[in-house]
Protein backbone atom coordinates (compact mmCIF):
# COMPACT_ATOMS: atom_id res chain seq x y z
CA UNK A 1 0.00 0.00 0.00
CA UNK A 2 0.78 3.50 -0.90
CA UNK A 3 1.30 6.22 1.92
CA UNK A 4 -1.02 8.69 1.13
CA UNK A 5 0.81 12.26 1.74
CA UNK A 6 -0.82 15.27 2.01
CA UNK A 7 1.00 17.67 0.10
CA UNK A 8 -0.87 21.19 1.07
CA UNK A 9 0.76 23.41 3.89
CA UNK A 10 -1.27 24.65 6.27
CA UNK A 11 -1.19 28.18 6.85
CA UNK A 12 -1.16 29.85 10.44
CA UNK A 13 -4.86 31.51 10.06
CA UNK A 14 -6.01 27.66 9.41
CA UNK A 15 -4.21 25.77 12.46
CA UNK A 16 -5.91 28.58 14.67
CA UNK A 17 -9.07 28.17 13.37
CA UNK A 18 -8.88 24.45 13.74
CA UNK A 19 -7.65 24.88 17.56
CA UNK A 20 -10.56 27.50 17.64
CA UNK A 21 -13.25 24.58 16.99
CA UNK A 22 -11.42 22.06 18.96
CA UNK A 23 -11.94 24.21 22.05
CA UNK A 24 -15.23 25.22 20.61
CA UNK A 25 -14.51 29.26 20.72
CA UNK A 26 -16.50 29.39 17.65
CA UNK A 27 -15.84 33.59 17.54
CA UNK A 28 -12.11 33.74 18.43
CA UNK A 29 -9.67 35.86 16.40
CA UNK A 30 -7.76 33.77 13.63
CA UNK A 31 -5.74 36.62 12.44
CA UNK A 32 -3.80 39.21 14.77
CA UNK A 33 -4.64 42.70 13.66
CA UNK A 34 -2.32 45.08 12.19
CA UNK A 35 -2.33 49.04 12.43
CA UNK A 36 -1.84 51.95 14.40
CA UNK A 37 -2.69 52.22 17.62
CA UNK A 38 -3.18 55.30 19.66
CA UNK A 39 -0.79 55.01 23.19
CA UNK A 40 -3.24 55.14 25.95
CA UNK A 41 -2.72 56.96 29.27
CA UNK A 42 -4.76 55.82 32.08
CA UNK A 43 -6.49 59.02 33.62
CA UNK A 44 -7.86 59.81 37.00
CA UNK A 45 -10.77 61.62 38.57
CA UNK A 46 -10.54 65.23 38.11
CA UNK A 47 -7.40 65.60 35.69
CA UNK A 48 -7.10 67.59 33.27
CA UNK A 49 -5.36 67.09 29.44
CA UNK A 50 -5.64 68.61 26.14
CA UNK A 51 -6.49 66.52 23.21
CA UNK A 52 -7.18 67.49 19.92
CA UNK A 53 -6.96 71.57 20.64
CA UNK A 54 -9.49 70.55 23.38
CA UNK A 55 -9.10 70.67 27.11
CA UNK A 56 -10.73 67.51 28.77
CA UNK A 57 -11.39 66.41 32.11
CA UNK A 58 -12.97 62.83 34.18
CA UNK A 59 -15.94 63.51 36.63
CA UNK A 60 -17.30 60.70 37.84
CA UNK A 61 -15.60 58.45 35.60
CA UNK A 62 -17.11 59.93 32.46
CA UNK A 63 -14.96 61.93 30.35
CA UNK A 64 -15.62 65.38 29.68
CA UNK A 65 -14.83 68.55 28.06
CA UNK A 66 -14.53 71.71 29.95
CA UNK A 67 -15.83 74.71 28.72
CA UNK A 68 -14.76 78.10 29.51
CA UNK A 69 -18.32 78.51 31.05
CA UNK A 70 -18.65 75.66 33.34
CA UNK A 71 -17.62 78.04 36.27
CA UNK A 72 -21.31 79.77 35.45
CA UNK A 73 -23.07 76.66 34.80
CA UNK A 74 -21.95 75.66 38.16
CA UNK A 75 -23.44 78.71 39.56
CA UNK A 76 -26.62 78.91 37.81
CA UNK A 77 -27.55 75.31 38.20
CA UNK A 78 -29.79 74.80 40.98
CA UNK A 79 -28.18 72.03 43.26
CA UNK A 80 -30.13 68.88 44.66
CA UNK A 81 -29.30 69.54 48.15
CA UNK A 82 -29.19 73.31 49.97
CA UNK A 83 -26.02 74.14 50.96
CA UNK A 84 -26.96 75.81 53.95
CA UNK A 85 -29.34 73.12 55.83
CA UNK A 86 -28.67 70.08 53.08
CA UNK A 87 -32.22 69.18 53.25
CA UNK A 88 -33.47 68.72 49.57
CA UNK A 89 -34.72 71.39 47.14
CA UNK A 90 -37.57 69.90 45.43
CA UNK A 91 -40.18 72.50 46.22
CA UNK A 92 -41.47 74.94 44.09
CA UNK A 93 -40.36 78.03 45.79
CA UNK A 94 -36.70 76.70 46.16
CA UNK A 95 -36.02 77.49 42.43
CA UNK A 96 -37.21 81.34 43.14
CA UNK A 97 -35.34 81.34 46.76
CA UNK A 98 -31.96 79.70 44.66
CA UNK A 99 -31.76 82.42 42.19
CA UNK A 100 -32.32 85.04 44.67
CA UNK A 101 -29.91 83.99 47.71
CA UNK A 102 -28.20 80.99 46.38
CA UNK A 103 -30.44 78.85 49.84
CA UNK A 104 -33.50 76.78 49.79
CA UNK A 105 -36.85 78.93 50.77
CA UNK A 106 -36.71 77.52 54.05
CA UNK A 107 -33.27 78.81 55.16
CA UNK A 108 -34.70 82.02 53.48
CA UNK A 109 -37.60 81.94 56.00
CA UNK A 110 -34.96 81.47 58.62
CA UNK A 111 -32.57 84.05 57.38
CA UNK A 112 -35.46 86.48 57.79
CA UNK A 113 -37.12 85.98 60.84
CA UNK A 114 -33.22 86.12 62.78
CA UNK A 115 -33.22 89.71 60.90
CA UNK A 116 -36.70 90.70 62.39
CA UNK A 117 -35.33 89.24 65.80
CA UNK A 118 -32.67 91.28 65.69
CA UNK A 119 -34.28 94.32 64.06
CA UNK A 120 -32.69 94.62 60.47
CA UNK A 121 -35.36 93.46 58.64
CA UNK A 122 -36.14 97.25 57.37
CA UNK A 123 -32.40 97.61 56.18
CA UNK A 124 -32.40 94.03 54.66
CA UNK A 125 -36.04 94.66 52.96
CA UNK A 126 -35.06 98.13 51.81
CA UNK A 127 -31.47 96.76 49.82
CA UNK A 128 -33.88 94.17 48.04
CA UNK A 129 -36.60 96.85 46.90
CA UNK A 130 -34.09 99.28 46.09
CA UNK A 131 -32.02 96.77 44.32
CA UNK A 132 -35.28 95.42 42.59
CA UNK A 133 -35.72 99.03 41.28
CA UNK A 134 -32.53 99.56 40.19
CA UNK A 135 -32.42 96.71 38.33
CA UNK A 136 -35.59 98.08 36.07
CA UNK A 137 -34.47 101.07 35.97
CA UNK A 138 -30.99 99.76 33.98
CA UNK A 139 -32.84 97.53 31.82
CA UNK A 140 -34.80 100.29 30.71
CA UNK A 141 -32.42 102.99 30.20
CA UNK A 142 -31.09 99.87 27.62
CA UNK A 143 -34.36 99.96 26.35
CA UNK A 144 -34.46 103.27 25.84
CA UNK A 145 -31.08 103.49 24.11
CA UNK A 146 -31.84 100.90 22.09
CA UNK A 147 -34.66 102.72 20.55
CA UNK A 148 -32.47 105.52 19.74
CA UNK A 149 -30.49 103.48 18.05
CA UNK A 150 -33.18 101.43 16.05
CA UNK A 151 -33.07 102.07 12.51
CA UNK A 152 -36.30 103.24 10.07
CA UNK A 153 -36.59 100.20 8.19
CA UNK A 154 -36.77 96.45 9.19
CA UNK A 155 -35.80 93.31 6.78
CA UNK A 156 -39.16 90.67 6.73
CA UNK A 157 -38.55 86.82 7.14
CA UNK A 158 -39.69 86.91 3.11
CA UNK A 159 -36.56 89.64 2.59
CA UNK A 160 -39.21 92.24 2.13
CA UNK A 161 -37.75 95.91 3.18
CA UNK A 162 -40.67 97.53 5.11
CA UNK A 163 -40.12 101.52 5.86
CA UNK A 164 -41.48 101.97 9.30
CA UNK A 165 -41.42 105.42 9.73
CA UNK A 166 -45.23 106.48 11.01
CA UNK A 167 -44.16 108.73 13.84
CA UNK A 168 -42.79 111.84 13.25
CA UNK A 169 -38.88 112.64 14.34
CA UNK A 170 -40.43 114.94 16.72
CA UNK A 171 -43.09 112.49 18.29
CA UNK A 172 -40.12 109.97 18.98
CA UNK A 173 -38.17 112.62 20.70
CA UNK A 174 -40.91 113.83 22.83
CA UNK A 175 -41.64 109.82 24.09
CA UNK A 176 -37.79 109.56 24.64
CA UNK A 177 -36.88 112.99 26.85
CA UNK A 178 -40.79 112.08 28.38
CA UNK A 179 -38.75 108.30 29.04
CA UNK A 180 -35.52 109.71 30.07
CA UNK A 181 -36.88 112.01 32.36
CA UNK A 182 -39.30 109.16 34.04
CA UNK A 183 -36.32 107.42 34.74
CA UNK A 184 -34.65 110.13 36.51
CA UNK A 185 -37.27 110.58 38.71
CA UNK A 186 -37.17 106.65 39.32
CA UNK A 187 -33.33 106.69 40.12
CA UNK A 188 -33.96 110.37 42.77
CA UNK A 189 -37.16 108.10 44.47
CA UNK A 190 -34.97 105.08 45.07
CA UNK A 191 -31.61 107.10 46.56
CA UNK A 192 -34.44 108.83 48.69
CA UNK A 193 -35.74 105.52 49.54
CA UNK A 194 -32.72 104.26 50.48
CA UNK A 195 -31.74 107.22 52.66
CA UNK A 196 -35.02 107.30 54.86
CA UNK A 197 -35.23 103.74 55.12
CA UNK A 198 -31.52 103.88 56.68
Amino acid sequence: MKENLLKKEFKYRDVQRARNIIKKDYNARTLEGVGYQKSFEKKKEGDIWEEDGKSWTLKNGIKQSVSKLDLVRKDVTKPLLCPSCSSIMNYRLDNKMWKIHGICYDCVIDMEHKLRVLGKYAEYESAMITGNLMAWAEDMQVYVEDILQETETHVTEEGDIEDWRSNTDEQKRKVLVNMQDYLSQVTKAVDGLDTKLK
